[in-house]
């Protein structure tokens, strides 16, 4: 018997977990994939928000300010690189303008905090390679950028280090409701029997309501494509760059990401599937097209690769957190579209008041702990490589060259509580297989450190999700 069972291992999820971590509960998270963080989560623009975009008094608006605190500080507790370099919305006209005023009266009404209207002089003293067209901005220094799937990754090692027990591969077919709960039923045919449930399913979240009989919302997938520019154009731009929203979002933007790259996008596509994260010439044309209207000087020569993410929208205007009305102590935390990640650490906070209100009696852990910060050599300064690699000399052996990630770190990863076993998953906890080369160099290598630690065949190494296979078998001789 399980106090809660969390369904859905994205970084909702694993916030939800982790705080819940430090209570004595018995709790576990079902996860449908292969790994964590390999949904919505894994494809984003890494933003953390600073919460002027929300409509006032929404819930949207209160978990955004509050999560934008929350991330900065879990990231310098968990050692996850978290860059503040602000965010910019640009005006193009006198309309624009009025439109950044709004924005910078919510954001006040919200609690943003040291925000600052620009004119084009200072602009373009801050960003000297935006349109000179562009005639002002809001400024928002508390905005920053995150590694999406390594907060997500530190945050479900924080809870497992801490008792919280992770499924994958474990698809939930059936619930079932019982006197004291639920007995959630999983694709292969286990069951788990709980007090609580938190359906944190992301692009699934309705389907997995349906199951109980609470199904009152409804997703509405929303696929964004993105262009990654390679780190050599990081002069691009110093901070995340939008330009002025629109009924579909916050639009095409020009980023800095944790990692130093650029990324350039979204689009915003309606009508597609809850799995379809292809990109298209046609989707790719239109958010370089926009992004030219932000700045002239991008190469697209200098792409490395381009993405599609899902957004799991909903027909409701704010997120959907909160016990259902249609099943006693089923917790919905759905409908998580922008700003969902800066929203996340908050989220987590908040199903602690929303579990108590429902009845949950939880004592706090004194033994409770954040999980060791994962190594990142690069980040390393000379000295501290030289101690690692005198301790363990497998950390001097470079695995992959475009961003120096060492055979010590992918061995740490596959030691870790949540062990990943495709080329994804060691690339979402190292950073290896994003750099120019995309995995040219180091997949081979990662895929025979993977056989080796786990004793598998080639063939049997996915690079992500299932069929995804790398290797295929030999089926004859070559004459």
């Amino acid at each position: 018997m399980y106090d809660i069972v969390i369904i859905g291992g994205g970084v909702c999820g694993a916030a939800i977990a982790m705080y819940l971590s430090k209570y004595e509960l018995n709790c576990c998270v079902l996860e449908k994939e292969n790994d964590i963080a390999a949904g919505t989560t894994k494809a984003n623009s890494g933003i953390i928000h600073a919460g002027y975009d929300p409509e006032p008094d929404t819930l949207m608006a209160r978990l955004n300010v509050r999560g934008n605190e929350l991330t900065e500080e879990l990231c310098a507790n968990l050692g996850i690189p978290f860059r503040k370099v602000g965010s910019m919305v640009i005006a193009f006209n006198s309309k624009d303008e009025e439109h950044l005023r709004n924005l910078y009266e919510r954001g006040i009404a919200n609690g943003v905090r040291g925000m600052e209207l620009l004119d084009k002089e200072e602009l373009l003293r801050r960003e000297p390679n935006l349109n000179p067209e562009v005639t002002g901005a809001l400024y928002a220094p508390s905005a920053g950028v995150v590694n999406p799937w390594r907060l997500c990754i530190s945050m479900a090692e924080t809870a497992a280090e801490n008792g919280v027990e992770f499924y994958l591969d474990s698809q939930v077919v059936g619930i079932e409701k019982i006197p004291l709960g639920f007995v959630v039923t999983t694709v292969d045919g286990k069951k788990y029997e709980t007090k609580y449930i938190i359906n944190a399913a992301g692009l699934y979240a309705d389907m997995v309501a349906d199951l109980v009989g609470a199904r009152d919302f409804e997703i509405f997938p929303s696929k964004g494509q993105y262009y990654l520019l390679d780190k050599t154009s990081a002069w691009l731009v110093n901070s995340v760059i939008f330009q002025c929203p629109t009924e579909k979002g916050k639009g095409v933007l020009v980023a800095p990401t944790a990692e130093g790259n650029i990324i350039v996008g979204p689009n915003a596509e309606k009508g597609n599937s809850r799995d379809d994260v292809s990109t298209t010439r046609e989707g790719l044309e239109f958010v370089a097209e926009q992004a030219n209207r932000t700045t002239l000087k991008i190469d697209y020569r200098e792409n490395i690769r381009s993405f599609a993410g899902l957004r799991a929208n909903s027909d409701k205007p704010d997120f959907i957190i909160g016990e259902s009305a249609l099943c006693r102590h089923f917790i919905n935390v759905a409908g998580i579209k922008s700003p969902g990640l800066s929203s996340a650490t908050a989220i987590g906070e908040y199903l602690i008041e929303i579990l108590s209100d429902c009845g949950l009696i939880m004592y706090e852990k004194h033994d409770w702990r954040y999980a060791k910060p994962i190594v990142c050599f690069a980040e390393l300064s000379n000295e501290e490589k030289a101690e690692i690699c005198k301790k363990n000399p497998k950390y001097g052996n470079i695995i992959c060259r475009c961003n120096t990630v060492t055979e010590g770190e992918i061995l740490e990863a596959l030691e870790s509580h949540i062990k990943p076993r495709t080329l994804d998953g060691i690339k979402r906890r190292t950073g290896s297989v994003m750099g120019r080369c995309q995995g040219g160099f180091c997949g081979e290598k990662i895929h025979g450190i993977i056989c080796k630690y786990y004793g598998i065949k080639p063939e049997e190494v996915l690079w992500d999700r299932q069929t995804s296979y790398i290797v295929a078998e030999r089926v004859g001789e070559q004459k």
